[in-house]
């Protein structure tokens, strides 16, 4: 059944700009069909999941939240819900949220929901039951309750947000939080989220609200990341205008979010020759365990680039990937983590 070197089996064109794409996930649906969403053209595609032989194609364009007619909104973040059959599509300029039900595509059913502008990159709460997505053009993040098919919160934050999918773990004062950083403010944003389990409904008066501010050295950060396993909350700054602050990663001890975080120069830590450009770190992944954490780092044009690998405990330098293959590298996911959605 398997092949013993990763094989090509089957190829879709869905567009000239594709950004996202996902499984059915719900029981009796797994990987039977496969969603991609395009920035051109504005549309969705829903394909076969064994022979991404297309099934059906849908249209995005539409109103905005605004009332206008927008004739070529891109399709951002898509996810598939953990509770119902259905994907949830984020569409970037019109600011609405369609949530997919896959059960029957010959008669399709559709729920479209009113956030904000310009929806973009997202993941799930603690629970699973809400998934966060950055608008970042409105300084908003929307909080979709995928059990309800309705808007469950627009949460005012700072200037630009862009979680990437986000962190999830427990405050000591606010419980369940998700985390976005923000490309346009030096800050990382801790939102409080919602929970059925009853030892989380003491912090019940806390939700779909801002409740902490981290500190950053800058702004321009791309991604958050953290694991269940771990400590630590991972935070890049790769499109601040200063070398030292781009060049770095940013780690929290979420043991205590009062200490100001470490500094980790990944740069430095590649052990590649100086250069005149900025090379940027940024999107920390971790790995299945939850001990490594997994940085790109992006050369310069005629550079090399790198992905740098650091111990999540101790924070020591463990490993450097180096290859002419390697240029400017940035989303790299662990494959169960991204599966099972643990950020």
């Amino acid at each position: 059944m398997w092949y013993e070197e990763p094989t090509t089996v089957a190829t879709v064109r869905l567009g000239s700009d594709a950004r996202s794409v996902d499984t059915s996930k719900f029981k009796g649906y797994e990987d039977k069909y496969l969603i991609g969403g395009t920035y051109w053209p504005p549309q969705y595609s829903i394909m076969d999941g064994e022979t991404l032989e297309p099934i059906k194609v849908v249209s995005t364009r539409g109103q905005t939240v605004d009332g206008e007619y927008h004739p070529e909104p891109r399709v951002a973040s898509i996810v598939a819900s953990h509770i119902k059959p259905e994907w949830v599509v984020n569409v970037k300029e019109t600011g609405q949220i369609i949530l997919v039900d896959y059960t029957d595509l010959k008669n399709l059913k559709t729920t479209t929901i009113e956030s904000a502008k310009f929806l973009h990159d997202g993941g799930w709460d603690y629970s699973k039951r809400y998934f966060m997505v950055a608008a970042n053009a409105s300084n908003k993040v929307a909080a979709v309750d995928t059990k309800t098919g309705k808007l469950a919160a627009l949460v005012d934050t700072a200037k630009i947000p862009h979680p990437g999918r986000g962190a999830n773990f427990i405050h000591p004062q606010f419980g369940p939080v998700w985390t976005t950083g923000h490309l346009g403010d030096d800050v990382v944003s801790l939102i409080s989220t919602a929970s059925d389990d009853p030892k989380y409904a003491k912090y019940k008066e806390h939700n779909w609200k801002v409740v902490q501010e981290l500190k950053m050295p800058g702004a321009g950060n791309l991604f958050v990341k953290t694991h269940p396993k771990s400590k630590n909350l991972w935070a890049d700054a790769p499109m601040n205008p200063e070398r030292e602050v781009a060049e770095s990663v940013y780690v929290y001890d979420l043991a205590d979010l009062s200490k100001e975080p470490k500094r980790l120069d990944v740069a430095k830590d590649s052990g590649l020759p100086e250069s005149k450009a900025i090379r940027r770190a940024t999107h920390p992944e971790y790995n299945e365990a939850g001990n490594e954490v997994w940085i790109s780092l992006w050369g310069g044009k005629t550079d090399q680039s790198a992905i740098v690998i650091y111990d999540d405990k101790t924070l020591k330098l463990k490993k450097v990937i180096t290859d002419p293959a390697i240029v400017t590298p940035t989303g790299k996911f662990n494959v169960f983590n991204t599966m099972y959605d643990v950020y």
